[in-house]
């Protein structure tokens, strides 16, 4: 019998009676012998990170739209004033705004559930773009190229990278406009040759009616060191017109962008390693953490709290509560701000 420590072994006598109380499920026992080490405790095992919940089926995870499964593209778009207005636009699922060198801004339209016939104008890629997809899976990333140092982090990365020197069949220029403003991408030859990328999968959105404790507002405002956007609800189209520096955003095959979406993610932007040909320093805006938000959906403004823990955890957005914090079905635009 195993005894307590500091318990001396029981006589036989003693060892009966407590077998006998064993049968009633009192005691174990064991018979005369040399005592077993004492049983070490189990402990419980872990509680396993909780996973994402899963998109329902036909349900695109970008937009909450019909959709059904794609490989997903993302393409890194000029957004310079000679860069507008934009081609294929309108088709994206997300929008992202990223502010980059002298304080003007490049977008990172991402496609999965439409694919335009054109898209750009594209330009480089940046070191921010390489976090900010990581919660994509292996998707496309098409671009007009990146500086020397950048590169081994680009093919390093879990990205299927589509450039003008390596798939040049998926570009073409534009006589309507100069250099670089007029390289444009073909995205259904960019996926062509990118074959292996994966289909879109929950990156944390989640979609549904609105919280009833927005406050209602006509329009924002998002201002970077050198661009500025505005966000004006518009009641006809049940949507968001879109503003840059001051002039309605349009898309020459769509007209004008109208996201149902406006996430203001306020993020750090900090300096990066890097630099353009000109000396200027490259910003990354850190979007693996968390911080505050605000999301503009029905008119509406609501204050938010944004988490994601790595980079590949995908990106959540609730309320100041905690509660999530549902998007309107459509086109999502994620304006990457600076903390103030």
């Amino acid at each position: 019998m195993t005894g307590e420590r500091g318990v001396r072994r029981p006589g036989r006598v003693l060892t009966a009676l407590l077998c006998a109380l064993t049968a009633a499920g009192l005691y174990g026992c064991s018979g005369p012998g040399p005592s077993e080490p004492s049983p070490t405790p189990t402990t419980a095992p872990a509680t396993p990170p909780p996973t994402r919940p899963a998109t329902p089926t036909g349900v695109s995870p970008f937009t909450g739209l019909p959709a059904r499964p794609a490989p997903v593209l993302a393409v890194k778009i000029d957004n310079v004033p000679a860069a507008r207005p934009h081609t294929g636009l309108g088709a994206a699922d997300l929008v992202y705004v990223e502010q980059v060198e002298g304080g003007v801004t490049r977008l990172l339209a991402v496609y999965s559930s439409r694919l335009p016939d054109l898209t750009g104008p594209v330009r480089s890629a940046r070191e921010s773009d390489i976090a900010l997809l990581g919660d994509f899976g292996r998707p496309v990333l098409a671009y007009s190229g990146a500086q020397s140092a950048l590169n081994p982090l680009l093919r390093a990365a879990p990205l299927d990278l589509v450039t003008e020197s390596g798939a040049p069949q998926a570009f073409r220029r534009s006589p309507d406009r100069p250099a670089p403003h007029n390289l444009y991408l073909r995205p259904g030859a960019a996926l062509a040759a990118a074959p292996g990328a994966h289909d879109a999968r929950d990156i944390g959105f989640r979609f549904g009616p609105a919280p009833p404790d927005g406050t209602p507002v006509e329009s924002s405002t998002v201002r970077y060191p050198a661009a500025r956007y505005t966000f004006t609800w518009s009641a006809a189209d049940r949507a968001w017109r879109v503003a840059m520096d001051g002039r309605e955003a349009r898309a020459t095959d769509t007209g004008p962008l109208t996201p149902s979406t406006v996430v203001v993610q306020r993020v750090t932007v900090r300096p990066s390693r890097f630099h353009d040909r000109l000396g200027s320093v490259s910003p990354y805006s850190e979007t693996v953490g968390s911080g505050t938000a605000l999301v503009l959906r029905d008119g509406h403004a609501h204050e938010a709290r944004w988490s994601r823990p790595t980079a590949t955890s995908g990106t959540t957005f609730t309320t100041p509560a905690g509660a999530p914090l549902p998007f309107a079905p459509g086109q999502v635009w994620i304006v990457l701000a600076p903390t103030p």
